[in-house]
This record gives C-alpha cells, sequence and structure tokens, in this order.
C-alpha cells in the first residue's frame, strides 16, 4: 500500500515519476486514465475555477476576440467545458491546448470533433518546445507538480513571458488532508490503478502556497496572486500591468 513516506509527514515535497507520464504507456491505458481524470476535474470543478479568469481577460480586450492556450491539456476536458460556456455567454475566444503526449492530443482533437467544440490541440513537450506567441491567456491544471523546482519557474517565466494579458496555474495543494482525500476520492470515483497510485503520487509532488508563492518570485512574478480554492487547490495568478 502506497502510504506517505516516513518520518515526513508531507512537510517536505517529493516529487516521483507518475504512470501517466510514461513515454511507453500504452494509448489504451493512457485515455482510460484520461477518462478518469475528466471525473476528477468535473468533481472538483476544475473549469469552474478557470472561468472568471476567461470571463475578466475578455473584459480586457472588448471588441476583440480572445485566444486562450491550455499547456499540457490532457484530453482537453477542462478546455472543452470553457469553450461550451463561452459559447453560451456569446464570448468570442479561440481555444487551443497542447501536451506532450500525442495520444493524449489525438484523443483530445477526437473527443472535441465529436462534441462541436471548435478547439485546436497540438503536440508541445514544456522545456523542449518554446510555447507559441500570440494568446491572451495562458493556463494550465494540475501540470506544475510533475515538474522539479526549476523547470517549474522556467515554466512559469516563460509563460508570462509569452501571455499578453495573463497566467493562471491551477494545481494541488501538498497536505495531509489533501493526500488523504486524493485516496478517497480515486476510490469512489471507481478509477483505475493509475489514478489511484499517480493521485498520491501527485499530492506527495505538489507544492504548498508558500512553495508556489516562492516559484512566482523566482520566475519574477512578484505581484503573482497565490489564491487558495476547494478542495485543496490553489491559484497561481498573474496579471500583466498594461497590455502591450
Amino acid at each position: 500500500m502506497h502510504e506517505p513516506r516516513q518520518g515526513t509527514d508531507l512537510d517536505k515535497r517529493h516529487r516521483s515519476p507518475e504512470i501517466m507520464d510514461a513515454p511507453d504507456l500504452p494509448a489504451a491505458r493512457l485515455i482510460e486514465t484520461l477518462k478518469g481524470l475528466r471525473r476528477v476535474n468535473t468533481v472538483t470543478q476544475s473549469s469552474r475555477l478557470m472561468w472568471p479568469d476567461l470571463l475578466a481577460a475578455a473584459r480586457r480586450i472588448p471588441g476583440k476576440g480572445l485566444r486562450v492556450l491550455d499547456v499540457a491539456c490532457g484530453g482537453g476536458d477542462v478546455l472543452m467545458e470553457l469553450s461550451r460556456w463561452a459559447a453560451k455567454a456569446s464570448l468570442d475566444v479561440e481555444f487551443a491546448g497542447c501536451d506532450a503526449s500525442p495520444d493524449a492530443v489525438a484523443y483530445a482533437r477526437d473527443t472535441a470533433a465529436s462534441s462541436g467544440a471548435p478547439i485546436e490541440f497540438f503536440v508541445l513537450k514544456v522545456g523542449r518546445d518554446p510555447l507559441p506567441e500570440g494568446y491572451d491567456m495562458i493556463m494550465s491544471t494540475l501540470f506544475l507538480h510533475h515538474l522539479d523546482e526549476d523547470d517549474a519557474i522556467a515554466f512559469l517565466r516563460e509563460a508570462a513571458a509569452k501571455a499578453h494579458d495573463r497566467l493562471v496555474i491551477q494545481d494541488l495543494l501538498r497536505s495531509r488532508l489533501s493526500y488523504w482525500f486524493a485516496r478517497l476520492g480515486t476510490r469512489l470515483l471507481l478509477l483505475n490503478d493509475i489514478c489511484r497510485i499517480d493521485g498520491r503520487s501527485s499530492v506527495e509532488g505538489a507544492f504548498t502556497r508558500a512553495e508556489a508563492e516562492g516559484l512566482a518570485k523566482a520566475a519574477g512574478l512578484e505581484d503573482a496572486e497565490i489564491v487558495p480554492r476547494f478542495p485543496f487547490r490553489y491559484l497561481i495568478r498573474w496579471v500583466r500591468p498594461d497590455r502591450p
């Protein structure tokens, strides 16, 4: 049974490779896991946590279409939900998502096409490929904890430099409560073994709010907000003071 490492009580971050990140994971197993993560995002309302910033970004550029990029988008379910809400609100938003996994990108494209969501998906590996230019809002959900500290700082710095309006990062908080929430939640949602094991590893590798604040400052985002969100989440929100 996977338990928190002895003697740490999750006081320190312990990052370990997650199964779903393995390049040789069969596509069928990855897709099964992405479906499980979609269920998690639905229950924890991940899209709803990003929606206020999308609205705020749209208000900052009235009369002009908003361009949104979701980095490490996985199966694209957060973007698809945001796309539906934007259409209902009559917002002019162009959505795109990128992920390091070609299988995840193919699955996201197929799912979006089936639902009629006009979203572009493409392969991009953070740290290897530069983030593209031209997006107003750059976001990511449950990705930051996959990176070591130096790579997380580099990602925040590059994403903020590329975002015309704002950067919004949603991730897990590391704590004993969030650890047990992940253990119980993945079982109650009947998720597969990868989701159950990776869910616990994710919390062990996650950052605290203080650590997230330190990452943002190290990336040069001195005025970034670290906003707590239920359940056991936080947002790193950085808004460009003056749009170019």
